[in-house]
């Protein structure tokens, strides 16, 4: 039996959910391209093209009030366009809860780079995910916005639809939060979307391939610029701190040794507004191997921000709707693993990655969790045993 299509908010319609609305319209327009670009074409039998917007939530008046396939093109959004033009199906951009969303230096700078808050009231955030009876809530606030990340993970929690933080607001990762997922029976997975290729996955990848090899990692540096709203939000760099922690520890989690923390710096570095949605990014290990002979390794990298990232969030929410199917509530560890930089329990992708293909094949709990036997495979901390007790 076919399934139903799986209705999704947007809490944040910015460059990254522009990337994210196109990019399922692309696949409906390109039959032919198949799964090309995608990395688990089925996730217990959802397709990309079976993902349905149904609303979006914004604070930016050239956004709020218009149709979500008109708000995506517009300013300060800068994303590459992946399809000429997206349907219009009545999905609406409706004024959200401005909240500590946007940083007080954006007013300074031209208004096609930067946010223009409407004087729209805010509307019902619940009652809104009620009515359109919303699957999928996914969050895209600007970096450092703490209350207004919390404010929608709320909303999920009280109208029971499925989260996905794709922001550095700890959540998933954060006992009280989810244990109140778990007592809701709603599912979750965060915190802090990783690309498909991108500066952590690589650098990630990276450090535990010396490790892996028998080099031992002396110091290691991520410099990141970029264009986009995302880079110039995070020039005041107050907001800047649970990102930082966010890249750092996905990285470090994979060594073998910690580094002190004066030999290890993962961060945005500046904005370059002629950039746009580029994002480019330059990685640096220096490392010692047999004998203590030295090797260094310098990298630069350069992605479409905003497309890399919906490359994952495309599976989150497919994993969300699966869960949903199977009544299962929660943090998803497996999902969590493989596609954030921060979930409750870091261990290698490659690992991440099996269990998230047995959870997208059998829909059940056992296959959305960490086997406790594989965390030490990293050398970290102890892992509370599970209590949901599903099987």
């Amino acid at each position: 039996m076919k399934k139903k299509k799986i209705r999704v908010a947007i809490a944040g319609v910015g460059n990254c959910a522009s990337a994210l609305v196109q990019g399922v319209e692309y696949y409906k327009q390109n039959s032919d391209v198949g799964a090309k670009g995608i990395m688990l074409n089925d996730i217990g039998g959802y397709s990309s093209t079976d993902i349905e917007f149904v609303v979006g939530f914004d604070v930016d008046k050239r956004k709020v009030n218009k149709p979500l396939n008109e708000a995506i093109y517009s300013d300060p959004n800068c994303c590459m366009k992946l399809v000429d033009s997206v349907p219009d199906n009545g999905a609406k951009v409706y004024m959200g809860h401005i909240l500590d969303g946007v940083a007080e230096h954006m007013n300074t700078y031209p208004e096609h780079q930067s946010f223009r808050v409407s004087t729209v009231k805010s509307v019902d955030v619940v009652g809104l995910l009620h009515e359109l009876e919303v699957d999928v809530l996914i969050s895209y606030m600007p970096v450092g916005s703490e209350e207004a990340a919390k404010f929608y993970a709320e909303c999920a929690l009280q109208a029971k639809v499925g989260f996905v933080n794709n922001m550095p607001v700890f959540i998933a990762s954060v006992p009280e939060w989810s244990k109140r997922f778990e007592e809701a029976g709603v599912p979750i997975i965060g915190d802090d979307i990783k690309s498909q290729v991108g500066a952590t996955i690589v650098h990630r990848e990276l450090v535990r391939l010396f490790g892996d090899r028998g080099y031992t990692l002396k110091r290691t540096y991520q410099l990141n610029t970029g264009g986009n709203t995302d880079f110039l939000n995070m020039l005041e760099r107050k907001r800047l701190k649970s990102k930082k922690i966010s890249k750092t520890q996905s990285v470090s989690s994979q060594l073998d040794i910690e580094l002190h923390p004066d030999n290890i710096h993962i961060g945005p570095s500046d904005y370059v507004p002629w950039q746009k949605d580029n994002k480019v990014a330059y990685i640096r290990l220096e490392a010692t191997g047999f004998g203590g002979a030295p090797l260094d390794l310098e990298l630069r990298l350069s992605v479409q921000d905003s497309p890399n990232s919906a490359g994952v969030v495309i599976d989150a929410i497919r994993y969300i709707k699966l869960a949903l199917d199977n009544n299962i509530g929660g943090v998803l560890e497996g999902p969590s693993a493989y596609l954030m930089k921060s979930p409750p329990i870091q261990i290698r992708d490659i690992q991440a990655y099996v269990l998230c293909g047995k959870f997208a094949q059998s829909g059940k709990f056992r296959d959305s969790q960490i086997p406790r036997w594989e965390v030490p495979l990293i050398g970290k901390k102890p892992v509370k045993k599970l209590t949901n007790g599903k099987k």
